[in-house]
């Protein structure tokens, strides 16, 4: 079987395993009986451009940091829950039918990319050939 063939076996079997919408709805139902909702209300949650101009403001104060030479201006625990964050915003806003590169052409060196994209594919445990597939599978 081709390595094609044995991903999408692998998919199809994981998601056989998956309890459909539905039935993840009534078991999230039944595991609170306060009737709660998990998701917060839409007015508690916090105000996206705040947020935005937060990032950037943040941005550009690591970015003068690493300019005057200070290269723990953040910690390992900070790199790690901001990169995860961006990841995961990125991501989303792509699954939902954004179009955009995650970084504007130019902004960073071509070191600096590969360093990162290096380091991400290793957090996931996962090598350069399964990007390829990936990439060749779904066209991104």
């Amino acid at each position: 079987m081709s390595s094609h063939r044995t991903a999408a076996a692998a998919t199809a079997r994981k998601n056989a395993r998956k309890p459909a919408r539905s039935e993840r709805a009534a078991k999230s139902a039944a595991s609170n009986p306060a009737g709660k909702s998990a998701v917060k209300p839409v007015a508690a949650r916090p105000n996206t451009p705040d947020m935005s101009a937060a990032a950037l403001r943040l941005a550009a104060e690591v970015e003068r940091g690493l300019a005057a030479g200070t290269i723990d201006v953040l910690s390992p625990q900070a790199v790690q829950a901001l990169m995860a964050a961006a990841c995961n915003v990125y991501s989303a806003q792509v699954e939902a039918g954004q179009q955009y590169v995650p970084l504007k052409p130019q902004s960073i060196s071509p070191t600096a990319v590969m360093v990162s994209a290096s380091g991400l594919l290793r957090s996931a445990n996962l090598a350069v050939f399964e990007l390829g597939m990936w990439q060749s599978w779904t066209g991104r």
